[in-house]
């Protein structure tokens, strides 16, 4: 006779649902094609992030790149959200002396609470010349 207790016991499968009535006892799918849909889910959504997240990278690159490129090293932090920067994201933070220092890949500037300056590239991707 089927108890109450058999039907706690029973394992089911993460993806579908399904009970699992053979192999291991800690076995958490029914079949390889549920372990993959599974799998695939799972990491559609961190790649989702981390696509949003390089993205954003690219985007504040590509602004302070553009200032640069006018020949400014200093600009409002306003106009700068404007333009699509999002200073949520940078590559790196560190304080110098009493200024926060933030990196975006090879460009580094200070903030401040109104303003973006010191703006510049913290080395040059030309070749070096080898004698």
């Amino acid at each position: 006779m089927y108890s109450i207790e058999d039907k706690e016991n029973e394992t089911r499968c993460l993806e579908c649902g399904n009970i699992i009535n053979y192999g291991r006892n800690d076995k958490k799918f029914c079949c390889e094609k549920c372990k993959n849909r599974y799998n695939y889910k799972l990491h559609r959504r961190q790649q989702a992030v981390k696509n949003k997240i390089i993205g954003s990278l690219l985007k504040n690159y590509t602004i302070l790149e553009s200032i640069l490129r006018q020949g400014m090293d200093s600009v409002d932090f306003n106009d700068l959200v404007q333009m699509g920067f999002n200073p949520e994201f940078s590559t790196s933070y560190h304080r110098v002396g009493k200024h926060d220092e933030f990196r975006c890949f090879d460009i580094k500037y200070f903030r401040f609470p109104s303003r973006i300056s010191n703006i510049g590239k913290t080395f040059s991707l030309l070749p070096i010349k080898r004698r």
